[in-house]
């Protein structure tokens, strides 16, 4: 009896602890796929800010560039899946923004309406 009371316990016990490990594991999922929608959300609006500004500053034509390669960078990474790779295309992407929103500085009469 008291060997099937031991039994019944260590049973119940590690069920529980896989149920928890399996609830986390799909919260890391959960997350990673959030991280992936919004990285993918930023690169898609990198050509409207690039349309936006390019007619201002063409001059700057290595920005451009710049930024859709970084841009092209994340997105092949985020289809990669690789967490190292979305993190180093994404400090990629934030650079090359950088510079580009340094150009739409010069221009204050820049607007994405007109």
């Amino acid at each position: 009896m008291k060997t099937m009371l031991v039994l019944t316990t260590a049973l119940a016990v590690s069920s529980c602890g896989y149920n928890r490990i399996q609830t986390l594991d799909e919260q890391v999922n959960a997350f990673r796929s959030q991280i992936q929608v919004q990285l993918q959300r930023r690169a898609d609006l990198v050509p409207n800010l690039v349309e936006t500004v390019k007619g201002y500053a063409q001059h700057e034509e290595t920005i451009f560039t710049s930024v859709a390669e970084a841009r092209a960078k994340l997105s092949g990474a985020i289809q990669s899946g690789s967490l190292g790779q979305m993190a180093e295309a994404n400090q990629g992407l934030t650079s090359a923004l950088g510079r580009l929103i340094a150009i739409a500085e010069n221009y204050p009469q820049l607007k994405a309406n007109e």
